[in-house]
C-alpha cells in the first residue's frame, strides 16, 4: 500500500484525492495548474474512494464529501494528486480549513496500474492508496447529510458544476462560507 506522507531528499510531498472544483476542467482547477506550474503539485492519476463517503451539494452548488460512519454513500471517483507543503497552504486557504469550512482527513483510494507491456483493461492492478482529502467540517456535515434527504452523488460532473456552481465572485456580499452553509440547513437558502 501506497503511503499519503512521501517524504523525498527535498521535499515531504501528500497526496491529495480530489472530487470537486479543484478536478480538471472545473472552476477551481486554474489553483492546481498554478501549483503544478510552480513545482508544487503533480498529477497522479485518476481514482476512487476505496471505502464509501456521501458526497452533496451545498449552498452556491458546492460540493461536500461527507466524513460519516457506518459506510454510507458511495465509492466517489476523483483525482489523485502529490503536493509540498507549501502546496498544502494554498489549497487549505481556498478550502478555507482554518475557519471551519473543510478539513483535511485520511482517505483510502484506489488506482489502476499496468502491471505488464499490454495496455487492456485486464492488464491493470488495483492498488490501495493512502491519501487525504478536503471532508466537509464536522461541525456540519452529519446536518448537510440530512438537509440533503441522506441522498448522495458518487461523482461531482461538468453537468452538475454548470447548473449549480456559484462562482465566489457572483455570490452574495458579506457572508462567509458558514453563514451560507447555516442558511442552507436551516432551510432558507
Amino acid at each position: 500500500m501506497a503511503d499519503a506522507k512521501n517524504v523525498s531528499n527535498e521535499t515531504k510531498q501528500t497526496l491529495v484525492f480530489v472530487y470537486g472544483t479543484l478536478k480538471k476542467d472545473f472552476p477551481n482547477h486554474c489553483l492546481v495548474q498554478q501549483l503544478i506550474s510552480q513545482k508544487e503539485a503533480t498529477y497522479v492519476g485518476t481514482c476512487i474512494t476505496h471505502q464509501p463517503h456521501p458526497l452533496v451539494i451545498g449552498p452556491c452548488g458546492i460540493p461536500y464529501m461527507l466524513y460519516l460512519p457506518g459506510g454510507v454513500g458511495h465509492q466517489i471517483n476523483g483525482e489523485l494528486y502529490s503536493v509540498t507543503a507549501q502546496g498544502l497552504v494554498s489549497l487549505d486557504e481556498l478550502e478555507g480549513t482554518s475557519v471551519g469550512h473543510y478539513e483535511r482527513r485520511p482517505v483510502q483510494v484506489t488506482m489502476r496500474e499496468k502491471s505488464g507491456a499490454e495496455e487492456g483493461e485486464k492488464d491493470r492492478t488495483v492498488v490501495l492508496v493512502d491519501a487525504e482529502a478536503y471532508f466537509a467540517h464536522r461541525s456540519f456535515g452529519e446536518r448537510m447529510w440530512v438537509r440533503c434527504g441522506r441522498v448522495g452523488l458518487d461523482e461531482y460532473s461538468l453537468e452538475r458544476a454548470a447548473c449549480d456552481y456559484v462562482k465566489k465572485v457572483n455570490r452574495p456580499e458579506g457572508w462567509s462560507f458558514l453563514d451560507e452553509i447555516e442558511n442552507f440547513l436551516s432551510g432558507t437558502a
